[in-house]
């Protein structure tokens, strides 16, 4: 489900998964130490950024559309170290505010910041509880990613969606599909089917897969607890619907949103559901 590697993972106890502030606590301190490898990637994300350019996928970009003269202001909920919510200001978005719980990877999105001169703000908090002085001011609401398995409570997170959003304002999510992790390459870059539950429920690991976040300098026996869960996409569009969003897209796509599937064949890699995406208003 985590793209990581086997070593140091383990289902989440049921205790662990009720506990939605130890999960996010947890998850915190593993994305603190991730950030180094966001840290190692800043001359690039800056020169990205300074140029032009965006660090968003093409379906993304789509998804999101020309932000010029109709988006004051874009929220990116867990931003990161910042590329993808500066990339929302270089589609034309007058002032994006990115939110994350850590301040080490908040620490490096204010450096590109500094770096570009975009007019960012950058929020230190929890995704469940940002604070309500965003409230209906958002014009675009954008998670993109390998967001969402972090969340332990999906409905809290809706509710969050909702109540930042403008009255006129969207939701764009583009996210891994829950269904990739039932399948994996074979010898010859053909499917097969993996032995992973796809309603498994929460995992609890230490170590990250070299595609998505790559070796750290701390040993992976000595990194921070973290957990996921590859929420299926029905428990995703219920939690939507639920927040009472409007929905009026929920598309299925082929795109490889972190690498991981490099070794199928492009021709096989088009024939599965890779990531997904959804397009939302706040419904009133």
């Amino acid at each position: 489900m985590d793209p990581q590697p086997d070593a140091n993972v383990r289902p989440a106890s049921p205790e662990e998964a009720r506990d939605v502030a130890g999960w996010h606590a947890a998850n915190r301190a593993a994305w603190d130490e991730a950030a180094e490898r966001y840290e190692g990637w800043f001359d690039e994300a800056a020169a990205l950024i300074r140029s032009g350019g965006s660090n968003l996928f093409p379906v993304e970009e789509d998804l999101i559309g020309d932000l010029h003269g109709r988006c004051r202001r874009a929220i990116h909920l867990q931003c990161a170290g910042g590329r993808d919510t500066l990339s929302l200001w270089r589609l034309g978005a007058d002032e994006v505010v990115g939110v994350d719980f850590s301040p080490r990877m908040l620490g490096l999105a204010r450096r590109l910041t500094e770096a570009t001169g975009a007019p960012a703000t950058w929020v230190e908090a929890d995704v469940l509880e940002v604070p309500h002085a965003l409230d209906g001011t958002a014009d675009l609401v954008y998670t993109g990613r390998g967001a969402i398995i972090w969340l332990a409570d999906l409905d809290r997170w809706a509710a969050v969606l909702r109540r930042l959003l403008a009255p006129a304002g969207r939701l764009v999510i583009f996210d891994g599909h829950p269904a990739e992790w039932l399948f994996d390459a074979d010898e010859d870059g053909g499917w097969i089917l993996t032995d992973y539950d796809y309603f498994g429920g929460a995992e609890a690991s230490r170590g990250w897969a070299p595609e998505y976040i790559d070796h750290l300098s701390i040993a992976e026996d000595d990194q921070a607890l973290k957990f996921a869960r590859a929420w299926t996409l029905g428990e995703i569009v219920t939690a939507l619907l639920g927040a009472g969003l409007r929905l009026e897209r929920v598309t299925e796509h082929p795109v490889d949103w972190w690498a991981g599937h490099r070794d199928v064949r492009p021709e096989e890699r088009g024939r599965l559901p890779l990531s997904f995406s959804i397009v939302a208003t706040r419904g009133d």
